[in-house]
């Protein structure tokens, strides 16, 4: 990308405000790409759509989507505090916001990941229906309801989500009918990465506030500990602390982080869009840099979670936006991005109603997804964005009926 202010970087003025819009549509942009990912039919289609194996060493654009997310909720942090605080929030209270929406996350997260082993048998019903009970759970308890009518009928709602939640998890049996288990940390999910993630963002940012440069030393710290975890550096000091494993792993908090930063420079430099592209595309190619620095040590995988795949995808990330906030902020040209915004400002909706439509169509047998075919691989590619737009709208349908969920 060339840098010449003359010819590439018009003088104009990004105004200031308290909600950037590429940063909605970037994060919808990256739930569709999600969406789509996760729907393609794995023997079908070119292997650089997919996820690379832990042990290969490379990435596909499976490997880049969640990354991508992770990099926007840590820039969606600086904004979402701002807002709390225009309202009279004090840090305490937000800081206990960020507590329960991280716990939040994480519960979800555990209760997804464990569904894979759950045993019909001794469970009592079969996986679908018990992760489908389990979504209209989720989505009674953390529902965004009107605030100004039907309150006690709201908060009933919210109260037969949670104990049917309780219900579920109590009925929930996985192993053999000679050892019974229950629920256990294999690993905490997308979800309750995120979760972890943006607990640990947005409690260096209360602590540490808009400081870039405190925001940079936070991201070599936990690159420094991601780097550690791999090569075994950590002791084990404490009986509960594979608790915290995405957190000493350092990966995960570390690309929030970089989110985070991104945004401090867009908000430093929010008056002058010379200024902010040039030290965007410069944390970019940083980021970029670093990443095949590192690959000189460590492969690039998403699975194991090296520091060399994390900094390549910041660096797509930073480059990523630094285009649509040219477009969309700067330039103002939102003609097409309408769908992507709503969905990034619908998130968490948009990433898990479409799981209820597959649950219903696999448990009724409904040939819906006819398209998924080895033998035609473009018709498989072709479906998944096709079914990745339509769950889009599919979201957005659900918020124009008052079904959005708010943690």
């Amino acid at each position: 990308m060339m840098l010449h202010p003359e010819t590439n970087l018009p003088n104009l003025t990004a105004p200031k405000k308290i909600r950037v819009r590429a940063i909605d549509i970037m994060r919808g942009l990256t739930l569709f790409l999600m969406l789509f990912v996760n729907d393609l039919y794995m023997p079908g289609v070119p292997k650089w759509m997919l996820h690379t194996e832990a042990q290969v060493d490379g990435m596909g654009l499976a490997d880049w989507v969640f990354p991508g997310f992770l990099f926007m909720v840590g820039m969606a942090i600086p904004y979402a505090v701002a807002a709390r605080r225009k309202i009279g929030e004090p840090t305490w209270q937000i800081w206990f916001h960020i507590i329960s929406r991280s716990i939040s996350l994480i519960i979800i997260g555990l209760l997804v990941v464990n569904s894979s082993s759950l045993n019909p048998e001794l469970t009592g019903m079969n996986k679908l229906l018990w992760l489908g009970l389990v979504y209209v759970c989720i989505f009674l308890i953390w529902n965004n309801y009107p605030k100004d009518k039907h309150r006690n009928l709201f908060i009933s709602f919210k109260w037969i989500g949670i104990i049917g939640l309780v219900i579920l998890a109590y009925l929930f049996r996985s192993g053999t009918a000679e050892s019974v288990g229950w629920f256990e940390k294999s690993w905490w999910g997308i979800l309750g990465q995120i979760g972890w993630g943006y607990l640990v963002a947005g409690s260096v940012y209360l602590l540490l506030k808009d400081k870039l440069w405190a925001a940079f030393l936070a991201i070599i710290f936990f690159l420094l500990l991601n780097v550690s975890s791999l090569n075994g550096w950590i002791p084990n000091i404490i009986s509960f602390q594979e608790f915290f494993d995405v957190v000493l792993h350092g990966n995960v908090p570390m690309i929030v982080l970089s989110g985070l930063a991104a945004t401090l420079i867009v908000k430093k430099y929010s008056a002058d869009w010379r200024k902010l592209a040039i030290y965007l595309t410069l944390y970019g190619l940083v980021s970029l840099i670093l990443g095949l620095i590192f690959h000189q040590w460590f492969i690039v995988s998403k699975i194991l979670a090296t520091p060399s795949w994390g900094l390549l995808c910041n660096g797509i990330s930073i480059i990523l936006f630094v285009l649509i906030y040219y477009l969309i902020d700067v330039r103002g040209n939102t003609k097409f991005s309408k769908l992507f915004e709503s969905a990034g400002q619908n998130s968490l909706t948009t990433y898990l109603a479409p799981d209820l439509i597959y649950f219903v169509v696999w448990g009724l047998g409904i040939p819906l997804f006819f398209y998924k075919q080895m033998d035609h691989m473009w018709l498989a590619v072709l479906g998944s964005l096709v079914w990745a737009y339509l769950m889009l709208w599919f979201g957005i349908l659900l918020n124009r009926m008052g079904i959005k969920l708010k943690l």
